[in-house]
């Protein structure tokens, strides 16, 4: 679209926004397929964008209702559960064990540090 020319929104360009919005499709691409702005895009199309996203997830989430309400889907049933009841499918994992008794530590004086450096490593390993 040149610059300085006023932008009009046509029907099929509406239809096609919000069919898009409702896919899933980024505004970015939207905006290109367009042929405008993204800026632009959201200034004149932010009820198709809007109303796009929120009719296919109500037309998911009936499809998904009828599927899991049905006994069709048991899978679909779940996810219903999960995601709108709350459920959560929980794990209770009791330990019990009494701390482990410390290392003693061992006192080592060198003035050699190649020693030295051989004794922190040993350590550092885990090694006694």
């Amino acid at each position: 679209m040149a610059q300085g020319i006023a932008f009009r929104a046509t029907d099929e360009q509406r239809r096609t926004v919000k069919a898009m919005a409702g896919f899933g499709v980024p505004q970015e691409d939207i905006a290109k397929h367009i042929e405008i702005d993204p800026k632009t895009l959201r200034l004149h199309f932010r009820r198709e964008l809007d109303a796009g996203v929120l009719e296919a997830n109500a037309k998911v989430a009936q499809s998904l209702f009828h599927m899991a309400t049905q006994g069709k889907n048991v899978a679909a049933a779940i996810f219903w559960l999960k995601a709108r009841a709350g459920w959560r499918e929980k794990q209770e994992i009791e330990l019990s064990a009494k701390p482990a008794e410390p290392k003693p530590v061992e006192s080592i004086v060198t003035t050699d540090p190649i020693e030295a450096a051989r004794v922190y490593q040993r350590i550092m390993r885990g090694e006694d």
